[in-house]
């Protein structure tokens, strides 16, 4: 799977004060007039069961698994390679947020994430107990260098993000909207709270939005510690 290089995008109301001079976008981040595309959805019969499709799908619209995603448009760049519109700092655009979790590179700036100590994954200061046994995660890894600003730049983590460093992190499934049948179309069944396994008998009829992870043989850890335990492991 390939995706567009793109540049980080200047903002002066969102600065990394370790890296004053540098005003980051992540590249998950929906911008405006990246609106979702018309649906245009059936389902049909499968040798699996009933089955989702766009009455003109690409091959683009299901990830490697078979899963049929949400359409969102793109926005064009400018002559630096940057996103244009303007950040919707709430919102992770679907197809850029499963590029990053499907390759593993970071949210921020798209270079791979993997760290001698192993993955950064980020959740908010409430998402999870303190001694949860199993982590599931729509966020995507960060790389060292852009752990603070994906910190201070996602409204969700307020700045004072909970931080895993997990040595493996499976896919697990997808959040996302359940269809099924209404005469000759479709209606929205559920839109879960919970994401959906990969496997599970409903994924045939499921519209994807965000792909997640299973943080396995993980620790929490603290930020800065981290940060200093990854610049100690660098060669010199």
């Amino acid at each position: 799977m390939t995706f567009p290089s793109v540049r980080l995008a200047y903002n002066p109301r969102a600065i990394d004060p370790r890296e004053p001079r540098l005003s980051l976008v992540p590249y998950i981040t929906q911008r405006a007039r990246e609106d979702a595309a018309s649906d245009n959805l059936f389902i049909a019969r499968h040798s699996s069961g009933p089955r989702l499709y766009y009455r003109d799908e690409d091959p683009r619209d299901r990830d490697p698994r078979g899963a049929l995603w949400a359409r969102c448009s793109w926005n064009p760049v400018d002559a630096q390679g940057r996103i244009t519109g303007e950040p919707q700092w709430k919102l992770m655009h679907p197809h850029r947020q499963m590029v990053c979790m499907q390759t593993m590179v970071c949210q921020v700036c798209t270079r791979p994430a993997r760290t001698p100590l192993g993955f950064i994954f980020l959740a908010g200061p409430r998402d999870h107990g303190p001694t949860q046994a199993r982590i599931l995660t729509n966020q995507p890894p960060v790389c060292p260098k852009h752990a603070r600003a994906a910190a201070k730049l996602c409204p969700h983590l307020e700045d004072n993000p909970m931080v895993f460093l997990a040595k493996s992190a499976p896919l697990f499934g997808v959040h996302g909207t359940l269809y099924g049948l209404e005469g000759q179309g479709v209606k929205v069944v559920a839109q879960p709270d919970a994401p959906l396994p990969y496997g599970h008998a409903n994924i045939g009829t499921f519209l994807a939005s965000q792909l997640v992870r299973r943080l396995q043989s993980f620790r929490t850890v603290g930020l800065d510690e981290l940060l200093e335990d990854l610049a100690k492991s660098a060669p010199a």
